[in-house]
Parts: C-alpha cells; structure tokens; sequence
C-alpha cells in the first residue's frame, strides 16, 4: 500500500536467522531480572529442587519459575494461567526463559512450595540495596493497610452477622406461613403455583436455618469467634470509611522516608496495629543494618508497652496520643495541665497546688500510680478542673519513656506529613498494580507469599528509578 509504511512478509525466509537476544535492549529491566535471580544461591535459599534428582525426568529450574512470577508481578500479571500465555507469546519472557513454556499448573504449585524461600529472596533484594547505601538516613514510616481476600463478605460469619442473618431467615418463615395459612383458610386468595412456591421456599430456608446452625457451632469454637468459609485465615476488618469493612488481611510495611523502599513488610490477620508496633520497628531494624533508627507511625500503634519495647531495642519511635479524654472539650483541664515533677514524684496542679502519689494499683496488666491533692475539695477552680469531689491523675510506671517519645515529636512537627507523603505512596502503588481483587491465593502463609512477590517487584521498580538498570546491575554484579 502507497503511502503507509509497510510491514515485513510473514512468509519470507530468512538466511541468516536473527537473534533473539537483539530484541532486549540493554537498558531493558528485565535483563536486571534475569540477572538477579542468577545471582542468588537458590540452595541456600531453600528452593525445592535446586539440586537436581539424578532420577525420574527432569523439571524447571526454580531460578526460571522465579523470573516468571518475578516478571509477571514487576508487569502487573499475577495469574498462573496468565502467566502461561505470556511465556508463550512475550518475546521478554521468551528470551528470559530461553524458550522454555512451563504449564500453569507448574508455575502455580512453584508459589504454593516455595513460600519462605520466595520471602528470603525479597531480603535478599532489600540487603542489595542497604550494600548500595541508600538506608543511611534510618528512618522509617510504619503503617498498616487492608487489602481484601478471595472470601465474599457473605461467607464471613460473626457472632452479630449470624444473629442478623437468622432472624432475617425467621421472619421470612413467618411470612410465608402467613401467607400459607391465608391460602388454607380461602384457597382462592392465593394461587396454586404460589402455594407450591411458597412450600418450596420453606424448605430451602429450613435447610439454610440448618447450615447456619452448624456455622453456630464451629463459631463457638473459634478461638476469635469469626469464621471464613472460603479463606478461613481471612478476617472481618473495618476501613476508614464510616460503617464499611472487608474481609481480608492488615498488611504492615515499613518504608524509608528517602527512597520509599520496602524495608521490612508483614501480614496478618489482626484488623489493629495496636500491637504491630515493635515487631516492624524491629524487622525495619534488622534489614537497615543501624544500632538506632526512628520509627514514623499515626495514632493506631500508640501503645504504652510497644513504645518502651521499641526504646529498649534502639527504636525511636515518634506515635502521636489519641486524644481519648472528654476532659478539653468540656472545657475542663485535661493531663497535659498538669506537671510531673520528677524529684519529688507529684504533680503540680494548675492551681499551683500539690498532687502527691496515693496509691499504685494494676489495670489491664499495667502498674498504674493515682495522685491527687487533699486541697481539691476547696479548690476555687474545681469546677474546671473536675466533676468529682479529687481531681485523680493516673500515670503508668514507664510513663518517662512516653514523655521522651513527646519531647521529640515537638521536635519534629512535621513527623505526621513526613509519614503520610512516605508510606502511603507505596500502599496505593500495590493496590493499583493488584487491581481489584487484591489478593488471588488463600490462607495465610501462601498470602504472605504473595505480597512478598508485590514487594520484591516494587522496590525492584523503585531501584530501577533510583540507579538506572545499567547501574542496578553493577550492583548486583559486586
């Protein structure tokens, strides 16, 4: 055709054959793949058949089945099935694997046995890029995101969602008996075929009404009271949105405030980050490689213990209090009115008076000291002070270390931008890049798989960005 520039001829031969290597350019990032994964001791690892049986028929490297998912979650293609057409058409996959097209099945069960060796290789990747040196800063942004299971919201089942859903199967009981009785009384109100239905419907509820009661029974049994049919690691957790949840999984990252690098990741099943606090702070720790690093997080991880748990193994922490007391915004003084004095162990009221300790008592596992002072019944500000006849102060035995911890977040007030512009940016990345199902595999163990590979295959991107893939070889090269 004139005008329009033509395509070769599918039906020439070719005398001298081109080669396949010439269709990857150099800068291509999928040669930094191909080479990392050479570079890795699979052995060591502990992927299965690293060493080859000298019997039976010969299988797939692990080092090819691990550039496939390597490739496919670095290109958005998570599917083992997907993955199978890809190895068969995808000229980068084709040359990464060197021709060799591996069924789904195959590729499938290479992420279903291999989870803990696939999750060393994601730190793996993460000491490439501390040898590099881009961890000098040591300081991380932690938080927690939920990202969704292969388990419908219908298949989930707490003690007030199975309440819910039997009386809603007792009320259509009742209104179908209703109906039927109508019929009894003047068959001529309700047709045949309706009475058939209806007959038929009350079966079917009656044997729903049996399931249920069986979902009754292995919910009493469960340790937390909730179960999952279809995942039954996958839990019922709320969202930011007002009366939303989903059932799924907490994922917790912690990210470098300079390269936004997954540091250090984790997922569980708990829907708080209450508790999550000292474990990242100390997995970011250990993958930075510093005796002392600062920890960004929001008002979700304020707890008393995991702060002084995180003082005591080099972590600082900077977690803003929740504002939980009702005392500012009744116009009364709230804790922070008050002054400690250490010496003398008592406080100093805003009426310049003296609250000395009265007695310690245990709450909640905590050793709780109470002050008060013998003036607050004839305080003239009493009323803004308290509703009480003694204006009680309680402060928790390690209470100095959440006063240091609030030093250095006046210190630092721009810790909670610093954290939203780090570690948020990651969460929405993954979240696009999984689309909208989130997660493909079930239970717990083969999830922390797969949000290894997401992890690996981010900041595998992100080193891409920061060094150039020519410069990010080298270094895999040293």
């Amino acid at each position: 055709m004139s005008r329009y520039i033509d395509g070769q001829d599918r039906t020439q031969v070719v005398l001298f054959p081109e080669l396949l290597d010439d269709w990857i350019e150099e800068d291509n990032p999928v040669r930094a793949v191909d080479l990392f994964v050479d570079e890795l001791d699979l052995s060591d690892l502990g992927f299965e058949r690293a060493q080859p049986a000298e019997t039976g028929r010969p299988g797939y490297h692990p080092g090819t089945l691990l550039k496939i998912y390597l490739y496919g979650y670095l290109n958005r293609i998570q599917s083992s099935r997907r993955l199978e057409r890809e190895a068969q058409r995808n000229v980068e996959l084709v040359w990464l694997t060197g021709r060799l097209m591996p069924d789904f099945k195959t590729i499938a069960d290479f992420r279903k046995d291999n989870g803990e060796a696939i999750r060393r290789v994601c730190r793996e990747f993460v000491l490439l890029c501390r040898g590099v040196g881009l961890f000098e800063e040591a300081t991380v942004a932690i938080d927690g995101s939920k990202f969704k299971a292969v388990n419908n919201r219908d298949k989930n089942f707490t003690e007030r969602k199975l309440q819910a859903r039997m009386q809603q199967l007792d009320e259509s009981v009742a209104r179908y008996l209703t109906e039927l009785d109508r019929a009894d009384r003047d068959p001529s109100l309700v047709p045949a075929a309706r009475v058939e239905h209806l007959k038929q419907k009350l079966v079917t509820l009656k044997e729903q009404m049996g399931k249920l009661r069986e979902i009754e029974r292995q919910l009493n049994e469960a340790p937390d009271r909730q179960i999952s049919l279809t995942d039954p690691d996958a839990r019922s957790m709320a969202t930011s949105g007002r009366g939303t949840g989903i059932v799924g999984y907490n994922v917790q990252t912690a990210v470098d405030v300079k390269h936004h690098l997954i540091v250090a990741h984790e997922v569980t099943n708990v829907g708080h980050d209450r508790t999550q606090l000292a474990s990242m702070g100390n997995h970011a720790k250990q993958a930075i490689g510093q005796d002392l690093i600062t920890a960004l997080a929001d008002r979700g991880y304020f707890s008393g213990e995991e702060i002084l748990r995180c003082e005591q193994m080099g972590i600082e922490a900077l977690v803003p209090k929740p504002l939980t007391s009702n005392s500012r915004a009744n116009g009364r003084f709230d804790k922070q009115d008050f002054i400690y004095l250490a010496d003398t162990d008592e406080y100093r009221c805003p009426a310049g008076q003296r609250a000395i300790r009265r007695f310690t008592t245990v709450e909640n596992g905590l050793t709780i000291n109470k002050y008060w002072s013998s003036v607050c019944p004839r305080c003239p500000i009493r009323s803004r002070c308290t509703t009480g006849e003694n204006r009680r102060i309680a402060r928790w035995e390690h209470e100095a270390v959440l006063e240091r911890m609030q030093a250095r977040l006046d210190r630092r007030p721009d810790a909670a931008r610093q954290r939203r512009q780090t570690v948020e940016h990651p969460f929405a990345t993954l979240k696009a890049w999984m689309g909208a199902t989130h997660f493909l595999t079930r239970t717990l163990t083969r999830v922390r798989t797969e949000m290894s590979l997401h992890v690996l295959a981010y900041n595998l991107k992100r080193m891409i960005g920061i060094l150039g893939t020519a410069s990010l070889m080298k270094a895999i090269r040293a």
